[in-house]
């Protein structure tokens, strides 16, 4: 099929990689204007624009998609099969969603209809979910509404984080779209509409939520320092400069005691803090102007002893 492939972040480059490889012929790849990025700021392209150039594909980056006319036409002269949307990062409008032959699928990161929109996998995460998954759905104008073509089921294991889940997510989704992309094309699998009445939101993740609250429990505090590992990175006072706490361990689900005190100190593996219930081993930090280390050199360096708090 001629593809006219939708996509931003890494996530879709994936699964761009994956159609590349395919029996399927992607026309064109529309994805978001160059942007400024890191600490100097240099305008760097998209990593979908990347795979797409050295791929030699032709690549579109529309400052706006709704009543963009130019585009329109422009998308009507390629004549796609079908769009494939993978974290694009706009609405597309009616006009768009309907104008190719199959439509437009999308490649989304939950079991639909839990956790439509922005977030799916950090609120899967912080949310405690022992399961996840990917669903390619075909779009309509509601959000993540639109009825299902079929799903894979992966499993969150406490060492998954926001990386590791990303990663696994987005190699199985491109793996999955492959696989309905060819069965649309033989005519050999049908949608299946969605539950409504069951569906939840991922709301975009704030930057204010990677405060951490010791008064909650070691279980909650685990799951939220393992969702927001990349941004904004869970944060806690300490000294009065406010640090960044990026791997912990949960030690004890269970014991009370002055929430937020270190109670015991791993020269070899970091240092332990009381929560509102359970323990918690911190093994990673990041003072403030510092790069990210180990806790235990935290120990060694800050002489971190037992009874300080964080707050």
């Amino acid at each position: 099929m001629r593809v006219v492939f939708w996509g931003t972040p890494d996530f879709a480059a994936e699964s761009l990689k994956a159609l590349l490889n395919s029996k399927h012929e992607v026309i064109a790849v529309v994805t978001q204007p160059d942007k400024p990025k890191g600490r100097g700021k240099k305008v760097q392209p998209p990593p979908v624009k990347v795979v797409a150039q050295e791929a030699g594909i032709p690549v579109l980056q529309p400052e706006k998609v709704k009543n963009n006319k130019e585009f329109f036409e422009e998308l009507k002269k390629l004549s796609p099969d079908i769009s494939v949307v993978v974290a694009y990062g706009k609405i597309l409008p009616k006009e768009i969603i309907e104008l190719p032959k199959y439509k437009t699928i999308n490649v989304h990161a939950s079991l639909l209809p839990e956790f439509r929109g922005a977030a799916p996998i950090h609120r899967a995460i912080m949310e405690g979910k022992e399961k996840t998954g990917v669903c390619i759905m075909e779009i309509t104008e509601e959000l993540d509404a639109g009825d299902i073509y079929q799903c894979k089921e992966l499993e969150i294991t406490d060492q998954d984080d926001i990386i590791s889940l990303h990663d696994k997510l987005a190699k199985e989704g491109a793996k999955l779209l492959i696989d309905v992309l060819d069965k649309i094309e033989k005519g050999e699998i049908t949608k299946e509409p969605q539950e409504h009445e069951k569906a939840t939101y991922a709301k975009p993740i704030k930057k204010e939520e990677g405060k951490i609250d010791w008064s909650k429990s070691a279980r909650e505090i685990f799951n939220q320092i393992r969702a927001l590992k990349v941004w904004p990175k869970a944060f806690a006072n300490f000294r009065d400069k406010e640090i960044k706490i990026l791997e912990a361990e949960i030690v004890d689900e269970n014991s009370t005691g002055n929430i937020g005190e270190i109670v015991d100190i791993d020269k070899d593996k970091g240092f332990v803090v009381q929560t509102g219930k359970g323990r918690l081993l911190i093994k990673k930090v990041q003072f403030p102007n510092s790069k990210a280390i180990s806790a235990a050199d935290a120990v060694r360096g800050y002489h971190i002893e037992i009874g300080e708090k964080l707050t």
